[in-house]
Order: structure tokens, then C-alpha cells, then sequence
């Protein structure tokens, strides 16, 4: 490798590492926000929060990679062309193109990364971030009891306190109702005092209450009811100085949830998985389409014997699959011979042969007969049932095509997010060298711009893949296409050392076209 090689990628490796960690820092934030709701009050251990940043830092790294890649370029280059170092570079013969070959080398390697990344550990981390996402938000809030108003977070349990000192845990003016006899607010807790602290590793709650009443209402207060009507309510009150209640604040908790209820969400598969799951989808859908060929005819025997409709090769291929299976297997599920089979089709044959020319004419007399009411009635419900049963296939194949390209679309998305490393060094290293400016002033506003540019892209053209608009492959490309075509423009103008960006080169434009004009106005006036 040249000096002048290493000179430029070693400027290009710190900024893009510290660009590229700013940024996932950045989107791990706005990713967070989202839902800082679910988190905050949960009481959560440093070692859960740590796992969910760490998940979903992995989980933005795909985009976090093209916009490093952008911005550190961009300040590459603009800083080589600020230092007059660019300029030096030229006049040695080296060509703008041979300088960005040792960046291109270095961005292809970033490519390669982020492939593997995006296909192999974004979807780890996601089903490892999301299940535990969910299970916080399952989990109930840390236990907080406020003054005055009711707790309701302990199963079955009611709680409230007039006053609280938190310094010296000490509540005044307890009430507490007990719900888990499923009989009402008929078991209440009256304390002057009390004192609650959590034990066994805050699995429990224990509260000590000084200076109560117990109030119980019903049969099962423990009184004699041998001598009152049956149906009588006792009533039951018991004085206490000091009183202990344990609760169980299990479902405080976090339960994990098996991981398996979530592996079927398309962004926590790779793409051989993606792959499997759209040959499911589309075998699927091929089943729904031959049930639409086939339900008809199990319905009208006589009047389909001569349908025109012609059956897809797809749906006459799954038919002939279908019926050579069955015919495999006798009623008990055991294999029979090639030899039973002929016997069969050959006492079929005999059978129908066998019938005389007299039974032929009276069958086909038959349906010279005029229709009956109740004949009529009868075959206009097998239409209702047919037109409901083709009806029913068409909204489930409708289904599976929406989940074929969703599928499809995530199977794209993978490759687009690691392509647009190469797109976005076509944008940065060319308009960098035309810029000049070096730092992380210039350079991050036309980052943001590109990326805004890119984002929205992106959107719009997954947006339209999933309905139907474009085709998958050019929605889920539009971006990356867009984006080349745009750094190919800016890297032909900096070849020519194009001055994009300074006002005499938009004034040498205005004039040129002044004088295009003028000439045009003139020859018209002439003739």
C-alpha cells in the first residue's frame, strides 16, 4: 500500500468510528423513546436495561452504517480539500478516482459487515429485545403506595394510607381491603399505624400494624350459624395492638416469556428463514386457489363436465401431486399396490361400461323434465354456497399475498440497508472533495439532508411495495437507485473540479442563459 493510501484511509478511520458511534448513540435514543413509558417505574435492574440497549444498538446498526459512512467521508474529503491536500494529491498524477479506490476498499469491507450483521444478528437482537420488551411491559410498577389514594397493584388487594414518612417507613391511617375471598369489601383492615418493608430478596410484603380493628361480614366469619337462618349474614370485629400481613408480590417480577411466540415476525428472520417462510406462504396460497378450481365442481356435477376454464400449470401440477398421494394410501393409511390401483380403475370402467343403451336414454331424459320449486331452490343454495366458499379463498389468498410481500419486502431490505453503504460513499467522497470544508459543520448539514433524502425513499418505496403500486424489487431499491444515480452526477462534477456550491459558478450559469435568450429574441425579431 502507498503512503498516500494509508494517508487517506487512516483520515477516514476516526471519524468514521467516532461518527458511527455517535450516530447509533442518536438512534438508540429516538429508538428509546418510544418507549420510555413502558420502562420508567418498572424498578428495573441496571443488568435488564443494559440488555435492551445493547439489543437494540445492534438492532440500528444497519442504518446507523450508511450514515457514518456518509458523514465520515463527507469530512474526509472535505478536510483533505480545505488543507489544500487534495490539490496535492492531483499534482502528482493521481487521479480523483485513484484516491477514493483505498476508502472504496474499506467501505466494500463495511458492506460485507453489515450484510452479516443485518442478516444474522439484527434478528437475535430484535427477538431478544422485543420478548423482553414485552415482558416489561407485563411487569407491574415498582410498589408505591401514595397518600390518599387507593393501591390497587397487589392482586386482590386494596390499600390505602392517609400519611406516609418515607425517611422512617412508618405509614399513619392504614385501610386495607381484602378481595380474595370473592365475596366484596367484606374483610377490612383498620390500622392507626404501620410499618412495611420488603424480605426474601423483595419476593414478599410484610406489614406490621399497631393499634386496629378487623371487620369481617359473612357466614364464613367463624360464628355460630347453627341457630340463625341460613341465608343471615354474621358480622364479625376484632381489636388487635399489633398485627402482622404477609403479601405475595411474585407478580411484581419479570417473567420471561418463551421466545418461541415471537419467531414468527418477519423482522426477527434471516433470509434462508425468510426464504422458507415465502414457499410456505405461496404453497398456501396455491392450496386456496386449487380449493377455488375445485369447489365448484364438487358441487355442479353434470353442468362443469364441459367448463372451458383453463387450470394454471402451477394448480394442474399441485392436483396431480395431491391425487397420486392419495392414491398411495388405502383407507387405513397403508400403501397399495400399482396393481390394486389398475384393478380398481378397471372395475370403475367395467362398471359403467356395463350400463345399456335404454339406461342411458332415461338418464338423459331426465333432464328434459321442468324444473321443480324445490329443484331450483336447491341449486340456487349450492350457488350461495359456492359463491361464499369462493369468496372465503379469495380474501384468505388476498391474506398470504400480504404477508408473501412482507416477507419479500424484509428479504430485500437486508441487501438495500447494506448497498446503501456503497451509495452513500458515491455522495459523500465526491461532494466532499467539492465542498472543501472539513469539520462537523457543513458536513453534518448535508448529511441530515441526504439521509432525510434516503429515509423518506425508503419509506415511500417500502409503503408502495406492500400496496401493490411497485413491484418489490424496484420499491425496496428506489432509494439506493436514486442515491447512486446522484453521487454518480456529483462524482463527475468533481472530476472537473465543478464549483457546485460557489456563487460565481451559478452566475456564470445565470449569464449564459441571458445571453441564450437574448440571441434567441433577437433571431426572432430579424425574421
Amino acid at each position: 500500500m502507498k503512503k498516500i493510501d494509508k494517508l487517506i484511509l487512516t483520515s477516514f478511520l476516526g471519524p468514521f468510528i467516532l461518527t458511527f458511534l455517535v450516530v447509533v448513540f442518536i438512534l438508540l435514543n429516538i429508538h428509546m423513546l418510544k418507549y420510555f413509558d413502558d420502562i420508567i417505574g418498572k424498578d428495573l435492574g441496571w443488568d435488564v436495561i443494559g440488555q435492551l440497549l445493547f439489543y437494540f444498538a445492534i438492532f440500528n446498526t444497519p442504518v446507523a452504517l450508511p450514515l457514518a459512512v456518509l458523514l465520515s467521508s463527507l469530512i474526509t474529503f472535505g478536510n483533505l480539500g480545505e488543507h489544500f491536500e487534495l490539490t496535492a494529491i492531483k499534482s502528482l498524477g493521481i487521479s480523483l478516482v485513484r484516491s477514493l479506490l483505498p476508502i472504496f476498499a474499506f467501505v466494500l469491507l463495511v458492506t460485507v459487515g453489515a450484510f452479516i450483521v443485518g442478516n444474522y444478528m439484527v434478528p437475535k437482537a430484535a427477538l431478544e429485545a422485543y420478548s423482553l420488551l414485552y415482558d416489561i411491559k407485563q411487569k407491574k410498577p415498582a410498589l408505591d403506595l401514595r397518600q390518599g389514594a387507593f393501591y390497587n397493584a397487589i392482586p386482590d388487594i386494596s390499600i390505602k394510607v392517609n400519611e406516609k414518612l418515607a425517611d422512617e417507613g412508618i405509614l399513619k391511617g392504614i385501610i386495607i381491603y381484602d378481595h380474595r375471598n370473592r365475596t366484596g369489601n367484606k374483610e377490612v383492615t383498620v390500622a392507626d399505624s404501620g410499618r412495611m418493608y420488603t424480605f426474601l430478596n423483595d419476593q414478599y410484603l410484610k406489614l406490621e400494624l399497631f393499634n386496629g380493628y378487623n371487620y369481617i361480614e359473612g357466614a364464613g366469619s367463624g360464628a355460630d350459624i347453627s341457630s340463625g337462618p341460613v341465608n343471615q349474614e354474621n358480622y364479625r370485629k376484632t381489636k388487635f395492638t399489633k398485627t402482622q400481613i404477609v403479601f405475595d408480590l411474585s407478580s411484581f417480577g419479570l417473567n420471561r416469556t418463551d421466545k418461541k411466540w415471537f419467531q414468527s415476525n418477519r423482522i426477527m428472520r434471516n433470509m434462508s428463514e425468510l426464504v422458507s417462510d415465502m414457499d410456505s406462504v405461496n404453497s398456501e396460497i396455491k392450496t386456496q386457489q386449487l380449493g377455488i378450481y375445485t369447489s365448484s365442481s364438487q358441487v355442479f356435477n353434470y353442468h362443469l363436465k364441459k367448463d372451458t376454464v383453463e387450470w394454471p400449470v402451477d394448480i394442474k401440477e399441485l392436483k396431480r401431486k395431491r391425487d397420486s398421494l392419495a392414491l398411495n394410501k388405502d383407507s387405513k393409511g397403508e400403501s397399495i399396490s400399482r396393481n390394486q390401483v389398475i384393478h380398481v380403475v378397471r372395475k370403475t370402467l367395467d362398471k359403467k361400461i356395463s350400463i345399456s343403451e335404454k339406461e342411458r336414454s332415461v338418464s338423459d331424459s331426465l333432464f328434459k323434465i321442468p324444473f321443480t320449486r324445490s329443484e331450483i331452490g336447491v341449486a340456487s343454495n349450492q350457488v350461495r354456497t359456492v359463491k361464499s366458499q369462493i369468496y372465503n379463498y379469495n380474501e384468505q389468498i388476498k391474506a398470504h399475498g400480504d404477508r408473501f410481500i412482507e416477507f419479500e419486502v424484509q428479504w430485500h431490505k437486508i441487501l438495500a440497508n447494506s448497498i446503501a453503504c456503497i451509495a452513500m460513499f458515491l455522495i459523500g467522497a465526491p461532494l466532499g472533495s467539492i465542498i472543501k470544508k472539513g469539520g462537523l459543520g457543513v458536513p453534518v448539514l448535508v448529511s441530515i439532508i441526504f439521509f432525510i433524502v434516503f429515509y423518506v425513499l425508503s419509506l415511500m418505496g417500502e409503503k408502495w411495495a406492500k400496496q401493490g403500486t411497485l413491484p418489490t424489487v424496484e420499491g425496496m431499491w428506489l432509494a439506493n437507485s436514486v442515491l447512486v444515480i446522484i453521487g454518480l452526477f456529483f462524482l463527475k462534477q468533481a472530476r472537473a473540479d465543478a464549483r457546485l456550491f460557489d456563487s460565481d459558478f451559478y452566475n456564470v450559469v445565470w449569464d449564459r442563459l441571458k445571453r441564450k435568450f437574448a440571441n434567441t429574441e433577437t433571431t426572432n425579431f430579424q425574421i
